[in-house]
C-alpha cells in the first residue's frame, strides 16, 4: 500500500472535503496554495538555517581564524568561504530546480551514479586522497579539499527513488532485478563510503533509504525488521573496530578521559551549561577561545547553546522541523512515486544527519563528524545541502494541478467545422417556397444537407415533401401539423377537410351575455349557481 497520496487522489479528497475546493481555489503569487505555501516554507527554513549558520560560523571560528597563521590572521577567514561555497551551492541548486526532476532521477541517473563511484574510488587512491582526523574522506582539489561521500547521498537518494519507484509502480524490474540493481546501484557505493571509514554518512544514509521504501509501499514489518538488523549489524561492526569502540565508551562515560578523548564533549557539555536558557549573548562565548575544538563545525550546535541558550537550540531544532513538515506536503503533492520518493530522501537525509550531530554532542549518540546541514563549515556540506534543497524545488517546480473528471468532459466537447443546415424558429419563409423541401432519404450523400448534432426541425418553415420515400405530403397531415403548432402557441384553430384553416375566436362578448342567465363567464367558474352558494355560506 502506498503511503504518499497521489495529485489526482489528494485534489479529488480534499475536494469532496472542502465541497467546491476552498483550499484550493485559494493562490499566492499566481501559483495555488496547495503547492506554493509549503514551498515557501521550505526555502524560508533554508534561507534561515543558512543565514543562521553564516552568524554562527562567524561567532564561533573568528578567536581561532585571528590566531591562526593558515586563516591569513583573519577573523572572518571561515566565513568567507562559507559564502564562496554557498554561492557555488546556490547556483548548483538553481541548475538542477531549474529543469524536470525526471532529467536526474531517470535519464542522467547512470552518469550520476558514473561519476559519483569514480570520485569515491578516487579517495581509496593514495595520489587523490586525503588524510585527516584518522579518515580519508576528502579529495584534494587545489587548496580546496571536497569529500565525496557529502555529493554520493544525492546520487544514492536519487538511485533508490528510481529503484523503488519503478518496483512498486512499474513493470520494469522484477524482484531478481531489483535486488541486481540495488546491490550495484547502492550498496557498492555505500561499501566505498563504509571503507573510507565514514559510518555517520552510512548510517544516515540507511535510515533514509529504509524511510524511503516505507512510503514507497514496503510493509512496516519489513522496514523495522531492515532497520533493526542494519543498527544490530553496525554496532558490532563498531565495537570490533577500537576507534569506534572507544567512541561508544566515551558517550558512555565522557569524564572516563577528561584529558583526552572525552575532553570535546566535556567542554560542550560546559557550553551548555553556561548557555542556560537565553545563552550569554551571540560573539560572547567562552569555549571558543581554544577551549572546545572544532567549535565551528562539528560542535557548532555547543556554540549555539551556549551564546543562544536553551531557547536558541529549540529555534534552530524547530526550523528543521518546518522544514520537514514542508518537504512532506511537497512530497504530498508530487506528480508521480519516483519525485515524492526524492523529495522524502533528500528531507529526511537533512534531518537525520542534524539530529546525528545533535545528539551526539548530547552524549546520546556516539560521535560521528557529521556536520548540521547549513549551519556547521564545511564547503562540500553546504554545498551537498542546496542541492538536496535544489532536488526538492524540482519536485515541486513540477507539481501542477492533477486533470479532474470535469477536465476530462470539457476535453471531450468539440466544434465541428463542418457547415450546418440551420433552422430557426420563426424564420420568414416565402410563399413559393413553402410547397417544397429536400429531401432527406433516397437521395445521394453529397446533395444532402450537412447536419449538426443538434437539429431543430419543422422551424418556421412547411414541408411539401415527407420524410420517407420522398412522397408528398397529405393534406390531412399538413392540417394537424398547423393545428399542432398552432396549439402549441396557444390559438384556436379548427380545420376542414380540404385543409382550410379557420381560427375559433369562440363567441363574441354580446352573444356570451344572451345566452348565458348567470352574468359574463368568468375563467374557472364551471357552475356559476354552485359559485353562488359557496359565495352565500361564506358570508
Amino acid at each position: 500500500m502506498q503511503r504518499m497520496e497521489s495529485a489526482g487522489q489528494t485534489t479529488a479528497r480534499r475536494t469532496a472535503e472542502s465541497g467546491h475546493g476552498a483550499f484550493a481555489d485559494r493562490y499566492i503569487l499566481g501559483v495555488p496554495a496547495r503547492f506554493m505555501a509549503p514551498r515557501l516554507l521550505f526555502l524560508g527554513a533554508v534561507a534561515f538555517l543558512a543565514l543562521f549558520g553564516l552568524t554562527m560560523i562567524y561567532s564561533s571560528s573568528s578567536i581561532t581564524a585571528l590566531s591562526s597563521a593558515d586563516a591569513d590572521y583573519n577573523p572572518a577567514f571561515y566565513l568567507q568561504r562559507q559564502l564562496l561555497f554557498g554561492a557555488v551551492g546556490i547556483v548548483l541548486a538553481f541548475v538542477i530546480a531549474r529543469f524536470d526532476y525526471h532529467l536526474w532521477v531517470r535519464k542522467l541517473l547512470v552518469v550520476e551514479w558514473g561519476v559519483t563511484l569514480l570520485l569515491l574510488l578516487l579517495v581509496l587512491t593514495p595520489f587523490a586522497g586525503s588524510d585527516a582526523y584518522g579518515a580519508t574522506r576528502w579529495i584534494q582539489v587545489g587548496p580546496v579539499n571536497l569529500q565525496p561521500s557529502e555529493f554520493a547521498k544525492i546520487t544514492l537518494i536519487l538511485v533508490a527513488a528510481n529503484l523503488i519507484s519503478e518496483y512498486y509502480e512499474g513493470t520494469t524490474y522484477s524482484s531478481r532485478e531489483l535486488l541486481t540493481f540495488f546491490l550495484l546501484g547502492v550498496m557498492l557505493p555505500l561499501g566505498l563510503i563504509f571503507m573510507q571509514p565514514d559510518k555517520g554518512t552510512v548510517t544516515v544514509v540507511a535510515v533514509t533509504l529504509v524511510i524511503m521504501l516505507y512510503f514507497g509501499g514496503a510493509p512496516g514489518k519489513l522496514c523495522v525488521g531492515i532497520l533493526v538488523l542494519g543498527i544490530a549489524t553496525l554496532a558490532l561492526i563498531s565495537y570490533a573496530q577500537p576507534y569506534s569502540r572507544a567512541r561508544i565508551q566515551i558517550m558512555l562515560n565522557p569524564w572516563s578521559d577528561p584529558y583526552n578523548k572525552g575532553y570535546q564533549l566535556i567542554q560542550g557539555l560546559y557550553a551548555f551549561g553556561s548557555g542556560g536558557v537565553f545563552g550569554v549573548g551571540i560573539g560572547m562565548s567562552k569555549q571558543k577561545y581554544s577551549y572546545l575544538p572544532m567549535a565551528y563545525n562539528d560542535f557548532i550546535f555547543a556554540v549555539v547553546g551556549e551564546e543562544l541558550g536553551l531557547v536558541g537550540t529549540l529555534g534552530m531544532v524547530a526550523a528543521f522541523v518546518v522544514l520537514l513538515w514542508a518537504g512532506l506536503k511537497i512530497a504530498r503533492y508530487a506528480p508521480d512515486l519516483a519525485g515524492q520518493l526524492a523529495v522524502v530522501g533528500c528531507t529526511f537525509i537533512i534531518v537525520a544527519q542534524m539530529l546525528l550531530n545533535v545528539t551526539g554532542v548530547l552524549c546520546m549518540f556516539p560521535l560521528s563528524g557529521k556536520p548540521i546541514p547549513f549551519v556547521s563549515y564545511g564547503g562540500s556540506s553546504i554545498m551537498s545541502s542546496l542541492m538536496l534543497a535544489g532536488v526538492v524545488m524540482s519536485v515541486s517546480l513540477q507539481s501542477k494541478l492533477p486533470q479532474t473528471e470535469y477536465d476530462d468532459r470539457r476535453s471531450e466537447w468539440s466544434v465541428t467545422s463542418a457547415p450546418r443546415q440551420e433552422s430557426f424558429v420563426g424564420e420568414p419563409t416565402p410563399r413559393s417556397a413553402r410547397g417544397t423541401s429536400v429531401p432527406l432519404t433516397g437521395t445521394p450523400a453529397a446533395a444532402q444537407p450537412a447536419r449538426g448534432r443538434f437539429t431543430v426541425l419543422g422551424g418556421g418553415r412547411e414541408s411539401g415533401a415527407g420524410c420517407t420515400g420522398g412522397s408528398a405530403t397529405s393534406p390531412e397531415q399538413l392540417r394537424r401539423e398547423r393545428e399542432m403548432r398552432a396549439r402549441v402557441n396557444g390559438a384556436r384553430v379548427t380545420s376542414d377537410r380540404q385543409g382550410r384553416t379557420r381560427i375559433d375566436l369562440g363567441p363574441s362578448a354580446s352573444d356570451r351575455l344572451r345566452t348565458r342567465n348567470h352574468g359574463p363567464e368568468v375563467r374557472g367558474y364551471d357552475d356559476p349557481t354552485r359559485d353562488r352558494r359557496r359565495d352565500r355560506r361564506g358570508r
